[in-house]
Parts: structure tokens; sequence; C-alpha cells
């Protein structure tokens, strides 16, 4: 089977599975916490300021940050749909190295940093609580039981990279000032919201296709072992924005 076509297969399969789990609707939050953490983390990186986060129940989210310049909104508009789809890539890659723990402890503490600094109110405290929370028992319980739930984490972000990716697609043909990032992005470029949402759609599918390859990579050498085993500048623009998932 051609490697795009395992891919989409995967896709398909995680996505329908995925649905059948009770309350699964809720880590689907996963993928906006980092949305929103990849918006604020450019700002702070590039001198801007960053007032607060939101976290919603329907998985959207934003992110109220002043930068002061061209660039640097630029950056900040780009940094979210790109760092969740490099986020799910990591979490498969934690996976392939056998490193769930430590995945666990990083989504715990970019979970806190958030609670602590950016969301004050609303869903989003009780989400990033109970979301800790639960990553916390999760540590400590039953290993098979640990895997089942980080791979769960995993393909739910992942799912979620492409599907919010082409929903802001959509967005920017049939209402592109409601589009998000890519409208923030037409807004300081030449290139219109269905560019740069085309953009974000082509990352989620190469860094699908990166994480899936991670995974299979990982169940086959589980496999073979089991085998073996047995036998830019600040000032220039002062600008305020909402970043939105």
């Amino acid at each position: 089977m051609p490697k795009w076509a395992k891919t989409v297969l995967y896709l398909v399969i995680a996505a329908v599975l995925t649905r059948l789990i009770p309350f699964s609707s809720l880590f689907r939050n996963l993928n906006t916490m980092i949305h929103e953490f990849g918006h604020a983390v450019v700002a702070l990186a590039t001198s801007g300021r960053v007032a607060g986060i939101d976290l919603n129940a329907n998985h959207s989210g934003a992110t109220y940050v002043t930068t002061y310049s061209t660039w640097s909104s630029i950056l900040v508009s780009l940094a979210g749909y790109l760092s969740a789809s490099l986020f799910a890539v990591l979490l498969f890659y934690g996976y392939y190295k056998r490193q769930q723990k430590q995945g666990l402890i990083l989504m715990t503490a970019v979970a806190l940093i958030m609670l602590i600094l950016y969301v004050h109110d609303g869903f989003g405290v009780i989400w990033l609580i109970g979301f800790i929370a639960l990553n916390a028992l999760m540590y400590f319980v039953w290993e098979p039981a640990r895997n089942f739930y980080y791979v769960l984490l995993c393909f739910l972000t992942l799912e979620e990279s492409i599907f919010s990716s082409l929903y802001l697609a959509w967005l920017s043909v049939t209402s592109p000032r409601a589009a998000g990032d890519a409208a923030l992005l037409a807004q300081d470029t030449f290139v219109p919201a269905i560019g740069w949402s085309i953009l974000f759609v082509a990352f989620s599918l190469l860094c699908a296709n990166w994480s899936i390859r991670l995974f299979t990579k990982s169940r086959e050498g589980r496999s073979a072992g089991r085998g073996s085993g047995s036998g830019t500048g600040i000032g220039a623009r002062k600008s305020k924005a909402k970043f939105r998932a």
C-alpha cells in the first residue's frame, strides 16, 4: 500500500474509532490548548505581550496579544496552526521512543503554565484543572492503560490539527473575514485568507504523514521485539489582535 494511502487509512480509522470513545470530545481541547499556547509563546518571543487566553467548550479559543511590528503579528498568526501540527508529531515521536511518561509531563507542564499565567475564568479553567488531574493519575496507572490514553491523545491531537485547518479553509471561502488567523494574515500581507489556509492544510497533512510513519514504525518495532523475545523591530507599529483557533 502506498505511504499516502496508509496515512489516509489510519486517519479515517482513527477518526471513526475515537468518536466511539465516551467523552473523547473533551480531549480535543488539547489541540486548542497547544494552538493558543503557540500564539502566546511567539508573541513573547517577539517582544509582544499576552493579556490572556480563552479555551471554549466548542474547541475554539482566543489569545489576546499586543504586537509591535508587522512581522511580529505575522509570526504570531502563523504560530497557532503550525504549533498544533508540530506538537502532534512530537507526541507520536514520544510514542515511538517509548517516552509516554515524558509526553504526559510535557502536556501537563503546558496546561499548568496556561492555568497559572493566562487562563483565569470560564470553561478553560475547569478543563485545565481536570486535564492536569487526569494526566497525574494516568502517569501512575497500569502501563497498558497509560499507553492507551497516550495514543488516544496522539490521534485526537492529530485529527484536530487537520480538521481545524480544513474548517479554516472552508471559512476562508465562505466568510473570509471570519477566518481567524488566516484573516489576520491576509490583513498583514498581500496573500488572501484562502492562501494561508491552504498552507495550514498542507502543513497539517505533512505532519500527519510524519506522525503515522512514526506510529507504524513503533508498532512494527514492538512486534519484532515480541517475536525475537519469544524465540522586528519594537515600536514600529503597535497593534492589538485576538488570535482564534
